[in-house]
């Protein structure tokens, strides 16, 4: 299959978070257009699930929702940070537990059709208590949840989050039948 080729880019906003570019691309189907890119560094997002089998969600504020959502802990890589040691960072910060053992369990895309944020989804097990870290942008309440409520949560439609989602839907795979999203 033809690929799509880029023939400019335009810096149009350099921010703490994201940069908006505006691409000019010739398509796979030799049409030229204009798209804005939202450029991300990326991030890693984990599921931790405690000895006791629960996972531990976050109920965090979120602006441009305009409300809480119920999320797994999750943040930004630090300019080349691994998304691995991410991962224990931002699981020690946000709900004040480090990760003895994380597995990881790919990435994904957030939203292909204007920017490429990649986020690396891990599990996170053998929790040992440390002191929640938050800075001051961050209003987080933590919640320790049987994962079977997670999965109903997750059907209702309580949990609205992608990442959450599709983070307790792999993590599914290590605890079978009766899992977090019952698979």
């Amino acid at each position: 299959m033809k690929e799509g080729k880029l023939l400019e880019s335009k810096e149009i906003y350099t921010g703490k978070v994201v940069d908006l570019r505006i691409d000019t691309v010739l398509l796979p189907n030799d049409q030229t257009t204009e798209m804005e890119v939202v450029r991300h560094r990326g991030a890693a997002a984990i599921v931790p699930i405690d000895d006791e089998g629960h996972v531990i969600l976050i109920r965090q504020y979120r602006h441009a929702t305009g409300g809480y959502l119920y999320e797994i802990p999750a943040g930004k890589l630090d300019g080349e940070e691994p998304p691995e040691d991410c991962a224990v960072r931002e699981t020690e910060e946000e709900i004040g537990y480090r990760p003895e053992t994380l597995v990881p369990m790919g990435w994904i895309w957030t939203a292909p059709g204007f920017t490429d944020e990649k986020i690396w989804l891990f599990l996170a097990t053998n929790l040992v208590q440390t002191e929640q870290n938050l800075g001051d942008h961050e209003v987080i309440d933590v919640m320790r949840i049987p994962i079977e409520n997670a999965r109903e949560m997750a059907i209702q439609g309580e949990l609205q989050d992608a990442k959450t989602l599709i983070g307790l839907l792999r993590a599914s795979h290590y605890f079978g039948h009766g899992s977090v999203m019952g698979v």
